[in-house]
């Protein structure tokens, strides 16, 4: 006798394939916005094509790729049921990874994996994600939404993101260019970024509800947890590449991510140079930091040490020069929005962080 086969739909398994579409339909405008010149077709193929007729005069285009995440600062923004500028964070994180080398980000995808496929959340997210493309003047060309139901929880999800750029061989800027005597610009982060948010969770987010999270403090120059904690990691690279084509001549730059200034700025220089940084006092550095920072690090106990490779420390993005350049490339800096800042020198070393 042969078995009675039970009729079960892919909705049955989970999976809402109609409300899958409706992402598809709420996020096209926020795709087109990105768009640019070079992009071939629309939403909605297996691949993605760009076109790279517009670089063929470079001597030698080099093709520069990055990946990123956004890490646990998910958890809060599940939390406090935000999800509008998670999607800047990712391209910030990937975007401004490309750019030290000279790299202007051509196009990005993204990676949503979500427990339970809701359309709204989606259209929040990638409308994010675009802006952040709008603001890195890359074109957002595909991505992949996918639903994991009984591997993830319904509210849960995480991102991926995917940058290319291009810069010509004899533009690229890096180590090789760095030389003793150099000096050190500071770009100032917005916050603490997208970054050390295992330790922000463990030390002020656990254990508290929402509406505390959203109360003010005074610590905080009266803006509340949620909001300083949640603010939008500051996307670099399309003022940075206006400013290598205005010919700013800049040595090198570096990411200050995960590990702070410590592990991020030493891999801006050759082995035989350090980077010597004008750290401060126990008050904090010698430039304004954001108050969810030193906040954080109160709240955590940490040393200087300790926090000089756990959090930005108020720097988001340096920038090395050479000495007599440092006004020109500042004033190239300015006049793409920025407050640059000097924050030390180039230095005998082997390669590595000193702090003065």
């Amino acid at each position: 006798m042969s078995e009675q086969v039970k009729h079960v739909t892919y909705a049955d398994a989970g999976v809402d394939v109609d409300e899958g579409a409706r992402a598809v339909d709420a996020i096209k405008a926020a795709v087109k916005s990105t768009s640019r010149p070079e992009v071939v077709g629309g939403l909605g193929g297996f691949g993605s094509c760009f076109s790279m007729q517009a670089f063929k005069d470079m001597d030698d285009p080099i093709l520069v790729s990055g990946t990123d995440g956004v890490g646990t600062k998910l958890a809060i923004a599940q939390l406090l049921n935000r999800h509008d500028t998670v999607g800047e964070d990712l391209v910030a994180m990937c975007v401004d990874d490309v750019v030290p080398v000279g790299a202007e980000p051509l196009f990005f995808l993204d990676y949503v994996a979500i427990g339970k496929l809701r359309s709204e959340h989606v259209a929040q997210i990638v409308s994010g994600i675009a802006e952040g493309c709008r603001k890195s003047g890359c074109a957002l060309v595909g991505g992949e939404m996918a639903e994991h139901p009984g591997v993830m929880n319904p509210d849960d999800y995480d991102l991926a993101g995917f940058v290319v750029g291009v810069v010509d061989r004899p533009k690229m800027i890096g180590p090789k260019k760095v030389k003793v005597g150099d000096v050190i610009i500071g770009l100032p982060s917005s916050g603490i970024h997208s970054n050390g948010y295992s330790l922000v969770r463990k030390v002020a987010i656990e254990g508290k509800t929402v509406e505390e999270l959203n109360q003010p403090l005074d610590e905080l120059g009266g803006e509340s947890l949620a909001d300083a904690v949640m603010r939008p990691t500051t996307i670099y690279a399309g003022g940075l590449i206006a400013a290598l084509k205005a010919g700013a001549p800049i040595h090198a730059m570096a990411h200050i991510t995960g590990g702070g200034i410590t592990e991020n700025l030493n891999r801006a220089l050759p082995s035989h140079v350090d980077a010597l940084v004008e750290r401060g006092g126990e008050d904090g550095p010698a430039w304004d930091m954001p108050p969810v920072i030193p906040y954080m690090i109160k709240r955590a106990g940490l040393t200087l040490d300790e926090a000089y490779k756990t959090f930005n420390m108020g720097v988001g993005m340096s920038i090395i020069c050479d000495a007599n350049d440092v006004d020109e490339v500042c004033e190239a800096l300015s006049a793409q929005g920025f407050r640059p800042f000097v924050m030390g020198e180039c230095v005998e070393g082997s390669g590595k962080v000193v702090y003065k």
